[in-house]
């Protein structure tokens, strides 16, 4: 049988196990045990063995679990609840009044979250009933935190730039810096929507509460303050080169635990149910990455990635026509899988094929990012859905219909950073050149 029909084994077998409801991380497995067996005369428990501990080994990789614990102990805090009172005050004027807050709270718990379905369910936790109790649509209200729940894959500190950053041997904090100008414009363009679905709909927004002197309005925003300095001392010592991604992770859990205890939160109940949740989300993370790594080993030994770059370059396509293409297919992937999934299963394969085209790989992480986002808020395995079914009640056509004007604003935000790469490239090169 010829390369290319054992190539197709691999790529069936893939499929398959998928399709079956496999675990992503054993289908990977399975299929680099399938590339193994086809391609080369290696021995096989030596490779696994291997591979499983350089992939584990990564130094990078420690920032991982460090700021999901992070996450995990501020949303058992009541950290959410300073961010809608901190921020209420300043939006009362605005088109859309408070349905402004969820995104902006989004935005900011990102910043010290690094998790999508994290930043989702803190936000909700509090933004959901205040806004039902003032009489705000409820479509809004949870397409709001679904859309900008999306942040979290986005922002620094974001869980999915380390994934990519170690998969793609690229600066992790080069990747975080990154992340910054996408991330304003992405909750620009929420708030946007917000104001303009407002407009068209006053019927639908309550009026708007009296106006507070500025005087009341900075004695609100105090309670913003644990989070700013939570922000400062993780991203700050990152961006001035006092720390690595991984320290300043861990300065993030420190301060985490003690802003927490400061504000009562903090018990050995909470902190043991933040290091178990944080446990579990970590163990599935490196699980998936060791399959992809043993992967990506096998699809090595088949020359997949070389022939799949090759064939791109061959076929003559122009950066915008392969990204046309990369962002169908990235769609019609996320339907059916998670962010990190799709991340660790397409960097290897494609990346060659995406730098073959002259594409920079910084800006193609942070591309990855935005698309992989709109796979948090696309049934059947939108996992923000699946949040805010858990935490409403809501089925999840309803949370997705809700969500499908948020999709568009995504769309939106990947048509303009293809368009303007600088939206992404600038900081990095203004910092790091």
């Amino acid at each position: 049988m010829s390369d290319v029909g054992l190539s197709l084994i691999m790529v069936f077998t893939l499929i398959g196990c998928l399709a079956l409801g496999v675990w992503v991380s054993v289908s990977l497995f399975v299929t680099g045990v399938v590339g193994i067996l086809l391609f080369s005369n290696a021995p096989l428990v030596n490779v696994l063995a291997t591979n499983i501990w350089s992939s584990s080994a990564e130094w990078s990789l420690a920032a991982l679990p460090l700021f999901i614990w992070m996450g995990e102990i501020l949303f058992r805090s009541r950290m959410s609840k300073d961010l809608f009172t901190g921020l209420a005050p300043w939006m009362r004027s605005l088109p859309g009044g408070l349905g402004h807050v969820g995104i902006l709270a989004s935005g900011i718990f990102a910043a010290v979250s690094g998790s999508s379905a994290a930043t989702c369910a803190t936000v909700a936790k509090v933004t959901v009933p205040e806004l039902k109790a003032r009489g705000y649509d409820e479509k809004l209200i949870l397409g709001t935190i679904s859309g900008s729940g999306t942040l979290g894959l986005l922002i620094p500190p974001s869980i999915i730039l380390i994934v990519y950053g170690v998969a793609a041997e690229i600066s992790i904090a080069r990747l975080f810096v990154a992340g910054v100008l996408p991330g304003v414009m992405m909750i620009g363009l929420f708030m946007g929507y917000v104001a303009i679905w407002s407009a068209r709909h006053p019927d639908k927004v309550p009026a708007k509460d009296p106006p507070l002197s500025f005087k009341e309005k900075i004695k609100a925003t105090r309670t913003l303050l644990p989070v700013t300095l939570l922000i400062l001392g993780v991203m700050g010592s990152i961006y001035t080169g006092i720390a690595s991604p991984t320290d300043s992770a861990a300065v993030g859990v420190v301060l985490a635990l003690l802003l927490s205890w400061a504000f009562g939160d903090l018990n050995w109940k909470t902190f043991k149910e933040s290091l178990m949740a944080a446990l579990l989300s970590s163990s599935m993370i490196a699980f998936i990455l060791a399959g992809s790594a043993f992967l990506t080993i096998a699809m090595g030994y088949s020359n997949i990635p070389m022939n799949l770059a090759r064939w791109i370059s061959d076929m003559g396509m122009s950066p915008y026509a392969l990204l046309a293409v990369l962002t169908v297919f990235f769609i019609v992937l996320g339907s059916f899988l998670d962010g990190i999934s799709i991340v660790v299963l397409t960097t290897a394969i494609l990346l060659p094929a995406v730098q073959a085209v002259g594409i920079d790989p910084i800006w193609f992480g942070l591309y990855l990012v935005l698309v992989v986002e709109m796979a948090q808020i696309t049934p059947p395995v939108g996992l923000n859905l699946f949040v805010l079914q858990g935490m409403t009640g809501r089925d999840i056509v309803y949370l997705s219909k809700a969500s499908f004007p948020f999709f568009l604003m995504l769309v939106l935000g990947v048509l303009l950073v293809i368009i303007f790469p600088q939206i992404i490239l600038t900081l990095p090169e203004l910092m790091y050149n």
